[in-house]
């Protein structure tokens, strides 16, 4: 028997993460908006609600059953297993969205190898989108019911360039509002598109930088290949590639450098 590549064992993992983004969905979306969702506090003053324990846990079910074999990182019930293949999973990213009505909420699936994302899939059902992406496979999403490949924007200069910069607060606290005001000042247009609805814009070419502060690892790990796959870059804010520094600047590629220089100046 002919032993499978590493590009299809890739495959088979990206199809594994669209199937477990459509268990997800069937957890998430029928608790959106509902009148009976419960709410409680985690311990660092974030909420959780039902839908974000199920939705990890039937996304956990799966794997368990699909890749024993595998280490998982989800942001409600923590680690298990190894990090040598670990799926890494926001259920539901954007939790204060998703609580207050607002549908720029999502599902974050990602599989990491040797602390490299590799996967990504991003599905927000309440807008009835789905995005994914794989290593010399692409990115893609679904437009009029067809498989549309996403590039990054064109963009070479700071004066035509729109970025989401998701919060004022993200900022001051990690004293960096002055950089902020500086990119503002620099740029075309700046918004908060929020949550990892931005990293999509970003994938499809709409708009042409996103930064956080705070982040872990599933709040970006998914938006990786989809964004590199798409043309463009994702690091920390200091330039380095990595997901597990807290920061994080995705750019559609070409504008990376001048981005990096307005924020570390």
């Amino acid at each position: 028997m002919t032993a499978s590549s590493p590009a299809d064992v890739l495959r088979d993992d990206l199809a594994l993460a669209l199937r477990l983004a459509d268990a997800a969905d069937a957890q998430s979306l029928p608790r959106f908006d509902a009148a009976d969702l419960e709410i409680s506090t985690k311990a660092d003053n974030s909420h959780v609600t039902d839908a974000d324990l199920a939705t990890e846990r039937a996304i956990r079910s799966l794997l368990e059953v699909e890749r024993p074999a595998d280490g998982i990182f989800g942001e409600e019930f923590g680690a298990q297993g190894g990090t040598h293949r670990q799926w890494i999973i926001d259920p539901i990213d954007g939790t204060a969205n998703f609580l207050r009505g607002v549908p720029l909420w999502g599902t974050m699936i990602a599989l990491a190898i040797d602390g490299v994302p590799q996967v990504g899939v991003v599905s927000m059902p309440a807008l009835g989108r789905r995005w994914w992406g794989a290593t010399g496979e692409g990115a893609w999403t679904v437009v009029d019911g067809e498989a549309r490949r996403l590039r990054t924007s064109s963009v070479a200069s700071l004066d035509d360039a729109s970025v989401s910069f998701q919060s004022i607060a993200q900022w001051a606290e990690a004293d960096r509002l002055d950089s902020l005001l500086k990119i503002a000042a620099r740029v075309w247009r700046d918004r908060a598109y929020g949550d990892v609805y931005s990293y999509m814009l970003l994938a499809e070419g709409r708009i042409d930088m996103v930064a956080e502060f705070g982040v872990k690892e599933y709040d970006i790990a998914a938006a990786v290949p989809i964004v590199r796959e798409a043309g463009g870059r994702m690091t920390d804010i200091d330039g380095e590639e990595t997901i597990s520094s807290r920061s994080t600047l995705a750019t559609n590629g070409t504008l990376h450098p001048p981005f990096l220089s307005l924020i570390q100046d």
